[in-house]
């Protein structure tokens, strides 16, 4: 069994989760682009499509691709920090499940022949490979020196419109020249 339909079949976490485990990841051994998300919402565990809602949207504008683009695991891989929905919390979603990026993480990475360019989306990914994570706005700051294979994104949920009213650099600054590297790598 290759190591997606493993991933596919685990249910190390089955037990925990209000609603069971369904692991859920898009990947190709050659994609160029990878995303590191959080966990999958309700919707993505009801479908199992990743970022199949509003912030799926955003996060496709920030990268200036179509939905067929994005959903082309040849193009993007993306893995989450935890492969399932890991229930509702007070105030958004719950954390994802430690023993899951521990489990799975590196070995996705190795899996990969030919990342270009890592998308580390949210605290959960942004902790868990960046040196000295402090904050995503410190991390998200950081970009110039990121590019090019590497880069931190504040997650794209609507819960974000504040952090984005705070950081209108993000999307004038940022935003555009994260385009121009998607760019240039799925078209090459």
């Amino acid at each position: 069994m290759n190591l997606i339909d493993q991933i596919m079949a685990c249910r190390l976490c089955d037990d925990a989760l209000p609603f069971g485990a369904r692991p859920t990841i898009q990947a190709s051994s050659i994609s160029k682009i990878l995303i590191s998300g959080q966990a999958p919402s309700l919707k993505v565990h009801q479908t199992g499509k990743l970022f199949n809602d509003h912030s799926g949207v955003t996060l496709r504008e920030w990268l200036g691709v179509t939905e067929a683009q994005f959903y082309d695991p040849d193009l993007f891989a993306i893995v989450p920090m935890a492969f399932c929905y890991p229930g509702k919390g007070k105030s958004g979603d719950l954390r994802p499940p430690k023993i899951c990026a521990q489990t799975w993480q590196k070995p996705i990475r190795a899996y990969f022949r030919q990342i270009h360019l890592h998308i580390l989306v949210g605290q959960y990914s942004q902790r868990y490979y960046c040196n000295n994570f402090k904050s995503v706005t410190q991390q998200v700051q950081q970009w110039p020196s990121m590019l090019p294979k590497c880069i931190a994104l504040p997650h794209p949920s609507p819960r974000n419109q504040p952090w984005h009213a705070k950081n209108s650099w993000f999307e004038q600054v940022l935003v555009p020249e994260l385009k121009e590297q998607i760019q240039k790598l799925i078209t090459s």
